[in-house]
């Protein structure tokens, strides 16, 4: 069963609404997740460089503790681009029926059956 224009408005203006109360609970329920993957492997690759740098003069030094302690901060800045790293391998995502959808078909077994 289709909805009425004036459900349809009211629907809209609650949307609205709550994209303006909780934007993250919006994405959440849509889908669309809002994330700071681009900073994090930006940090992610600033740590690696300082912590090159950081290497590089320890040998300059001959300092081996500074060179250990460099080569775990350059390991953590890898770490940090691997992880936030997105490979897709499928390129379509399949949408799994969610709570939304349970509701909807509720909602209309529940109008046919009248």
């Amino acid at each position: 069963m289709a909805l009425s224009d004036h459900e349809r408005k009211l629907l809209d203006e609650m949307e609205a609404a709550l994209e303006q109360e909780d934007p993250r609970l919006l994405s959440t329920l849509t889908g669309k997740a809002r994330t700071r993957q681009g900073s994090r492997a930006l940090l992610g690759l600033s740590i690696l460089v300082i912590g090159l740098l950081v290497l590089i003069s320890g040998l300059i030094a001959k300092a081996t503790a500074v060179g250990v302690i460099a080569f775990l901060i350059s390991l953590t800045g890898l770490i940090l681009i691997i992880t936030n790293i997105k490979v897709s391998s499928t390129p379509v995502r399949v949408k799994k029926p969610g709570w939304g959808n349970n509701l909807e078909q509720r909602w209309d077994r529940r109008n046919n059956d009248n």
